[in-house]
């Protein structure tokens, strides 16, 4: 059985459609079909497909091994909802259901944005390289808009605690790390040990989404940026953050023994340092420090992958994106330990 019956299989787009039946009417129409989205790493995500053709988009969290405080359907979809409008593109939200015995667990329902997804070189080399930079550039605008938004302008004042964000973000991986406990890591212990002792917060304050990189972002016909995607672990707190995920992932992905065709291995993608140079340059702010962000990039990275390693182990998640991911932890690792001494 490939991942993608598995996951079918428990979606159950009959008890779906009754519950549209009584919430929705006439959101779709009998019968539905639905397809998972390959290429998310946590939430599961599926296209829903009715008679007449129409499409929307299902979120709901893993099958298994779900930690506290992660995969908030509520709280994904309210942020959603929140920045409708706004100079950040997102999908419009259609649906929220909190009621875990509709699906067996919350999801919502938004729009289906019309882009690609780009996770890999084999999708964005044909472009070129000219147009490679060029979607990279919107991308990286697309980060500068989110930062620029104003919290309480959108309503989301409360969406999180901006003091102490960056102390409670080691904290909350080292929690997450000892609930997906499965086998001793070197170097982990001192990674951790060094980020908690050197832990505060910087100056700035913004909207966080927490896991921005190209392939959480839908690009059009014309390489504008129409959607970012995937926002459950989003909330207030230091901007920097968002911008060392970013240069982390590339850096994996361009020095790594992993992730060799990722979409930052293509010409015309931007070097780390030429993303650090560009964010600093057209947000002003000051990223002396940012060695201890990459740092803590990277204990993020692990504590995501580790995760999914101990749900792939356990059989509680499916896709193909997932079997890997624990061969990258020790990688990562040390590239915390090596920013750390930068």
């Amino acid at each position: 059985m490939s991942p993608s019956t598995y996951a079918s299989e428990r979606l159950d787009v009959d008890r779906l459609a009754d519950h549209l039946d009584h919430a929705r009417p006439g959101l779709l129409t009998r019968p539905l079909h639905a397809e998972l989205i390959p290429g998310g790493r946590s939430n599961l995500t599926y296209c829903v497909c009715d008679a007449h053709g129409r499409e929307l988009v299902l979120r709901r969290p893993p099958l298994g091994h779900v930690l506290p405080t992660a995969h908030n359907m509520a709280r994904e979809y309210r942020l959603l909802s929140s920045l409708a409008g706004s100079a950040v593109p997102v999908p419009a939200t259609e649906l929220l259901c909190s009621d875990d015995h509709v699906l067996g667990a919350p999801f919502f329902l938004m729009e289906r944005a019309d882009g690609v997804a780009y996770r890999s070189r084999d999708q964005l080399e044909p472009l070129g390289p000219a147009r490679v930079a060029l979607i990279c550039g919107r991308m990286l605008a697309a980060l500068l808009d989110l930062h620029s938004v104003e919290p309480a302008e959108v309503g989301l004042a409360d969406l999180g605690r901006p003091a102490g964000f960056v102390p409670r973000q080691v904290d909350r991986w080292q929690r997450q790390l000892e609930r997906s406990y499965s086998r001793h890591l070197p170097g982990l212990a001192e990674l951790h040990n060094r980020l908690a002792a050197g832990a505060t917060d910087g100056p700035s304050r913004a909207i966080v989404h927490g896991d921005f990189r190209l392939d959480n972002l839908l690009i059009d016909a014309s390489d504008e940026v129409v959607a970012v995607l995937d926002w459950e672990m989003a909330t207030l707190g230091d901007p920097l953050t968002d911008l060392a995920l970013l240069v982390a992932n590339t850096i994996e992905a361009t020095r790594s023994p992993f992730r060799r065709g990722a979409a930052a291995t293509t010409p015309g993608f931007p070097e780390p340092d030429a993303l650090v140079t560009a964010y600093a340059a057209a947000s002003g702010r000051d990223l002396d420090g940012f060695g201890y962000y990459l740092a803590l990039a990277f204990f993020k990275m692990v504590g995501i992958l580790e995760s999914i390693h101990y749900r792939y182990l356990a059989g509680k998640t499916v896709g193909i994106a997932f079997a890997d991911a624990g061969a990258r932890v020790p990688w990562l690792v040390e590239a915390g330990l090596t920013a750390l001494r930068s």
